[in-house]
Formats: structure tokens, sequence, C-alpha cells
């Protein structure tokens, strides 16, 4: 007897860099589990019409704009689910109407939540190693709390760069960001396997909501409020935000320094990492200041 099929759509809501999860009751499918809110899609609704109706019956408010999240496909024993989902930010007006018992938890604390097995790929999707090292060569990543963004400085992507690739296994790609120009041209397979993928800030405000591949993973590079607010409106993952100090790297660049560095993330709904003549050590004083994490070349 064929397993039945259920359409699920799901809302990653989120709030000054943390998402509101709940928890199933026993007696429902996966009970006993935490859950992000959303619900079954009904015959006549499109997935984001369940999503935007699930959140204003479950939650108890009503958003304007989603963006596409991501598409799971999960075999259970008993079951088939779909899950169609999207992500939307929760302005601070409307934090006082939102039912119990959901609640906020940072993207570190998902780790240790209890949620079912097809939610796997989403935590991994929202939790950010606190560490990115900008490297101009193509190096394997040793530490579980840093990615690598691999900044060629050549003009073009080549056949050796490829051949580089493809000797990473799939948690060193994994680990991996390229920026868009070169994910382009990689072939799918090696594509599936990069999650994260790097916008410049020139290439950010090219960008309209709805350009970004739905499943991906965006980080973009920001100097400025206007380019931040930009990268929040596509349905960007996280940012950069720099110079915070000054670099040899950009001499000429102005640095922001930790109070307007502090001015800017605290506007943003998602992770912002510092960069630029940051250090490791700098962790804490970035955090203090808004920051998610810090992002470096020489000093990582």
């Amino acid at each position: 007897m064929p397993k039945p099929i259920v359409d699920v759509a799901i809302a990653i809501l989120i709030h000054r860099g943390k998402i509101l999860v709940g928890w199933r009751e026993e007696q429902q499918h996966q009970g006993g589990k935490h859950e992000f809110p959303g619900g079954k899609v009904e015959q006549g609704e499109t997935p984001e019409e369940a999503c935007r109706r699930e959140i204003y019956e479950e939650v108890g408010i009503g958003l304007k704009d989603w963006h596409q999240f991501d598409y799971i496909h999960h075999e259970y024993d008993d079951i088939i689910v779909n899950l169609h989902l999207f992500h939307s930010y929760v302005p601070d007006e409307l934090l006082n109407l939102i039912h119990q018992p959901w609640a906020w938890y940072t993207r570190d604390q998902l780790l240790h939540l209890n949620f079912p097995k097809a939610n796997k790929d989403i935590i991994k999707r929202l939790y950010w190693p606190h560490f990115i090292k900008i490297s101009p060569t193509l190096t394997p990543v040793e530490n579980d709390d840093t990615l690598v963004y691999w900044r060629s400085e050549k003009d073009s992507f080549d056949q050796a760069d490829l051949e580089k690739l493809a000797l990473l296994d799939t948690d060193q790609l994994s680990k991996l960001i390229v920026n868009v120009d070169v994910w382009h041209k990689l072939k799918r397979e090696l594509k599936s396997h990069i999650k994260t993928v790097h916008l410049k800030q020139s290439q950010l405000m090219s960008l309209r909501k709805g350009d970004l591949e739905v499943g991906v993973r965006f980080i973009a590079a920001c100097h400025d409020a206007v380019s931040l607010q930009h990268a929040q409106q596509i349905g960007c993952d996280a940012v950069f935000i720099s110079p915070v100090k000054p670099t040899t790297t950009h001499p000429e660049a102005l640095a922001l320094g930790w109070e307007r560095f502090a001015d800017l993330a605290q506007k943003s709904q998602i992770p912002v990492f510092a960069l630029g003549g940051v250090h490791p050590d700098d962790l804490a004083t970035a955090q203090k200041h808004g920051a998610y994490g810090l992002a470096g070349i020489r000093n990582f």
C-alpha cells in the first residue's frame, strides 16, 4: 500500500537573528519534538498562501513579505512529506501578538533542540559557524566552527580550479564559500555540495527579490545601510559588514569603527559578520556590538 503524501508549508520566522520555534504535542505526527510553525497545504491553496494562513492562525500575526527558503522531500516510515519553506522577518511591533508557547531561539540553540528528521537540512542552513576565513588558495577546513571563503585572485576560474575542488570531500565542500560568478560555472553535482554563495556589493545591488536560487545560502558584502537593507529585502541569509578597522588589503577604505558597525548591525535581522582588520580574539567585542561572527584574511 503506497504511503500517503502530504504537502506542508513551513515558516522560518526571524527576529533580530533569533528563530521562532514551538513544540509538537505527543499525539501529533512526529510528536514530542520541536517544530517550526506551519501546517498542511489545503486543496486550492498555494504553499505560500497556506504559510500565510497557518502563521496567522497558529502564531497570531499577519506578515506581508515572504521569501522562498527551500523545498524538502522526506520519506518517513509511515508518510511522505513535501516541505515548502518560506522565511519572513517579524518586526518589533508584532512581538506581543505572538501566541504562547512559541519561543525565540538563537541559531546556536537550534543545534540542541529535538526536531523531526525532515528538519535536519533546515537546521544546517540556519546555523552559521562563528568564523569565516577568507583565502586566495583553496584549503580544507579543519575547524568545525569555521567556513572558508575561497576568493581567487585570478580573473577567471579554470580547469585547474575545478580539479582542486574535485579533491575535496562533501563535508569540506559544505564548509566552502565561493562567489556567485564561480558558483554559476560549476556542474550541478558540485554545486549541490557547496552550501554557501557570496555576493559582492555590486552583485547584490543588481539583484531583486525572487532572483536568488531557492535552497541556496547567500552571504552578501555590505558597506552601508542601503546595501544591508537590500540584502534583507531580496532574502540573503547573512552579510559581511566592512571594513571595521583599517586594513592593508583596502587601505583606501574608510574604517567604520565599532560604534558605527554596531549602528548598522543592530538594524540587521540576519547574521552579521564583522570584516576588516579583526582578529579571532575580537569575537566577544564583535558580539557585544551586534555581530554574529568574524571574518578575515591575514589574522585568520
